[in-house]
């Protein structure tokens, strides 16, 4: 019995002897408190961008207004005006520029009325749809334009197919933009760069 308490002593922490020739592997390193916690590098910093984001969120109240944005000064009364007719700042015509929320076949063919020949502006008028012409990230751009004619690439509206391609590409460049025009049934009638 004696020989087993010296070669297993019960005192805690202690190892028992090895053996000649067998190697030992090293102790566990210790965790750091941080480490431990589960904060890293990553972790501390995710927290101060969101302490940040919360902060901005709330907005600080001394903050100075920001530009575009009216302030309380704003919806004064304006100058040579009586106190009780004075309009809000916010009270600006509803009305936006139609440009800015028209329909991307809308501002293609308004592209071509002010800038294309006749017979581009003729066979503009028969697109009805312009679909991916507003996400472009000059990777692979790849524009989509249907139209109300028939006979696909071998019918006899491909000269126009082809027309309406080399127009678009003077209304929207890419670095690496692939149009493609369809018929009324969705065959293929022309395609380009642009």
């Amino acid at each position: 019995m004696n020989q087993m308490n010296q070669q297993y002593p019960d005192q805690p922490g202690q190892q028992p002897p090895m053996p000649a020739g067998v190697y030992a592997p090293p102790p566990p390193k210790k965790k750091s408190a941080a480490a431990k916690a589960g904060i890293g590098c990553g972790g501390a910093f995710g927290a101060l961008v969101l302490i940040g984001i919360i902060a901005a969120a709330m907005g600080g109240g001394d903050a100075e207004p920001q530009a575009g944005k009216p302030g309380k000064a704003a919806t004064a009364p304006a100058k040579g005006k009586a106190h009780g007719d004075a309009e809000p700042a916010e009270a600006e015509p509803k009305e936006k520029p139609k440009a800015a929320h028209a329909s991307p076949v809308d501002q293609f063919k308004a592209f071509v009325a002010k800038n294309g020949s006749a017979n581009e502006k003729a066979a503009i008028g028969h697109v009805t749809k312009v679909q991916g012409a507003e996400e472009q990230n000059d990777i692979l751009d790849s524009v989509d334009i249907y139209t109300d004619f028939t006979g696909g690439m071998v019918g006899p509206h491909q000269s126009e197919g082809k027309l309406i391609a080399s127009v678009f590409a003077d209304w929207k460049q890419s670095k690496n933009g692939l149009v493609t025009i369809y018929d009324a049934k969705g065959e293929i009638l022309s395609n380009g760069n642009f």
